[in-house]
């Protein structure tokens, strides 16, 4: 039977939606913490300079968010959304310490364990509460306005950890916004949020999606829809480990000062959050394939051509064409997702997306690793160009 007072959208739900977007802002702070600055850490203070030792904090964090976003989907009806919540809050009390005090890499490695368990609870259950709480109208302006806060706070504080490392040291100032967004994000979860069980019950009486019959499968490549989605997120985040991990490095290399290395890197993630407070409401009115398609192009295209690029300006226009691409395609995967899938099956084919999708973080590390043992780093960028570009292929061949 219908749940009472229970009503889809944003409108009706603006409260909850709104405390939501709050929380997701301090998920984002998490991994801006380290967006900048981890590289040039583990140069000055633990002497590392092999590019396979550096990347190992993104593989580690890539593989094991991977993974916790599947049993998020898994476990979310069983356990509920905003339990997973609080549970992935509790885990990140300890990073900010450990960022803060650690004496060994292996020490930075394990707080990436837990960066990757926080984010693939918290982000993923945030994700489907929102998703659950707007119904299907409003789904791609839900998650725009979910991955713009998330990604632009990742951009701020980027930025901010930079600009604090440049004036104060690597450590501990930097890092003491960490533990602001684990208090604040924490309580929020723990005294504001409302689970949001009932609502997917209530769209459940009046959708029409078929079930799938082997969600995992199905999702990941057999359904040419789904499958051409997942694979596009796989690559997206494989292009994006290798910005995180190897653009710092270039740009060093190329001369710049770790204040210009800060605005650089920040610019991207703030015009791909920033944007998808449009192109989130875009992908409601607009041919879904299209947009994933066009999104694609424009990060291959950047990618390759940020091989040739020298001065600021150059790479601070690049950056933002690479934003721009990613923020047409982020809101889009995960509103398609949802568009394609029941509302029961929702959470469990948006944990198997997520799955895939933060895999490529790994495998992004991983290729520019085999790829720099054989090339200068730079060449990296033009090979995870071209397989952006190939991905783009994909969805337009496969896609209906």
């Amino acid at each position: 039977m219908k749940e009472k007072n229970i009503q889809l959208g944003l409108k009706e739900n603006w409260k909850q939606f709104s405390l939501l977007l709050l929380v997701n802002a301090f998920v984002g702070g998490m991994v801006g913490l380290e967006r900048t600055i981890l590289p040039e850490l583990a140069e000055k203070e633990f002497l590392i300079v092999a590019t396979s030792v550096i990347l190992s904090f993104i593989i580690v964090f890539g593989v094991v968010k991977a993974i916790t976003n599947y049993f998020t989907g898994v476990l979310a009806n069983r356990i509920g959304r905003k339990n997973l919540l609080i549970i992935g809050w509790i885990i990140a009390i300890p990073i900010p310490f450990i960022l803060i005090y650690a004496k060994h890499w292996n020490w930075i490695i394990f707080a990436n364990v837990l960066l990757g368990i926080n984010q693939g609870l918290t982000w993923s259950s945030t994700v489907v509460m929102k998703i659950d709480l707007v119904g299907q109208k409003h789904r791609g302006l839900a998650m725009g306005l979910n991955e713009s806060f998330g990604y632009f706070s990742i951009a701020l504080v980027a930025f901010t950890t930079g600009w604090i490392a440049s004036e104060y040291g690597l450590r501990p100032y930097p890092f003491y916004q960490g533990i602001v967004f684990v208090t604040l994000g924490l309580l929020i979860s723990v005294f504001f949020i409302k689970d949001t069980a009932k609502h997917v019950a209530t769209e459940n009486e009046v959708n029409n999606n078929k079930l799938l019959k082997n969600i995992f499968w199905e999702t990941t490549w057999k359904d040419n829809n789904l499958g051409s989605i997942s694979q596009a997120g796989f690559v997206n985040n494989l292009n994006d480990g290798m910005i995180w991990g190897i653009l710092p490095i270039i740009l060093a290399n190329r001369g710049f000062s770790l204040k210009n290395i800060a605005i650089v890197v920040a610019i991207y993630p703030a015009v791909w959050g920033i944007g998808q407070l449009i192109t989130g409401k875009l992908s409601d009115l607009y041919n879904k394939k299209t947009m994933l398609y066009l999104g694609m192009v424009l990060q291959g295209i950047s990618l390759v051509l940020m091989f040739w690029a020298f001065t600021a300006t150059q790479f601070i226009l690049l950056s933002i064409v690479l934003g721009v691409g990613t923020a047409i395609v982020y809101p889009t995967f995960l509103s398609a997702i949802a568009g394609f899938t029941s509302p029961n099956q929702r959470a469990q084919s948006i944990g198997v997306f997520r799955l895939w999708r933060d895999l490529g973080y790994a495998f992004g590390a991983l290729l520019t690793i085999i790829i720099t043992q054989f090339f200068d780093v730079d060449i990296t960028i033009i090979a995870i160009g071209i397989l952006t570009i190939v991905s783009s292929i994909i969805i337009k061949i496969r896609m209906t």
